[in-house]
């Protein structure tokens, strides 16, 4: 008698209790998704129209750049795989190929339309990690080519070309860009589309923002015609071999 009862009040996981399990578990799934959706919408529901016009225009000026990239590889495959001048077609892209790789690596010099960024620090307070925050934010929209001035230990105004592997450090007065000591009055020269360039240093919470955060002021300036001259010296790879 108390065997059988026992097994009458063991608990018994029935299919169907299984399959509402299943059901509730992948409801709180749902739940939780779209909690962290709304949280991202509400952000941008907060927003000034302003900032969303501005946001808007980024995001269209990158997709245009990468439609323009597309129909540029385009041509150049077609140009590439013709028999009809595709020994010319092939010399003049190697040689587009390598002033542009000269930009990127810092060793030719540039022009083009783009800003000046000037950073004022009368208490010594901006950081590096906060003109590393400005380099991040130029680099993502869209500058192809970056140049940082400071005042350097002989009172000049120093540039250094900033590339892929430049280095930012705190120094006890200024910053050390590439081991090359700076103090402000700081400035970006970036080349790139001078009006999403200027929108990025814009957005509220950002750079302007952390910048005014530790006693600094910045001042953004459209130019169409800028010049990055400082260059950079090819340095010999020492262990990275090409595959």
């Amino acid at each position: 008698m108390m065997t059988r009862l026992r097994a009458l009040l063991r608990p018994r996981a029935r299919p169907a209790d299984v399959l509402v399990a299943v059901l509730l578990g992948l409801l709180g799934f749902a739940l939780v998704v779209q909690v962290r959706s709304t949280q991202k919408v509400g952000v941008l529901a907060n927003a000034r129209q302003e900032d969303l016009v501005q946001i808007l225009d980024e995001l269209s000026n990158r997709s245009d750049r990468l439609r323009q990239e597309v129909s540029t590889l385009t041509s150049t495959k077609e140009k590439l795989t013709t028999g009809t001048g595709a020994t010319e077609a092939a010399l003049a892209e190697a040689r587009r190929r390598t002033q542009q790789l000269g930009i990127l690596a810092g060793t030719v010099a540039a022009t083009g339309p783009g800003v000046l960024v000037r950073i004022t620090d009368p208490q010594d307070q901006v950081s590096a990690s906060v003109l590393l925050d400005v380099l991040e934010e130029l680099r993502n929209a869209g500058a192809e080519a970056v140049q940082l001035e400071g005042t350097g230990d002989a009172g000049g105004v120093v540039a250094v070309r900033v590339v892929a592997q430049t280095a930012l450090e705190d120094r006890s007065t200024g910053i050390a860009a590439d081991k090359t000591h700076l103090v402000a009055p700081f400035r970006f020269i970036a080349l790139g589309d001078p009006g999403t360039l200027a929108g990025a240093m814009a957005i509220p919470g950002g750079v302007e923002d952390a910048v005014r955060q530790q006693g600094g002021a910045t001042e953004v300036t459209r130019g169409e015609r800028l010049r990055v001259g400082a260059l950079r010296a090819i340095s010999t790879p020492r262990y990275a071999r090409p595959d």
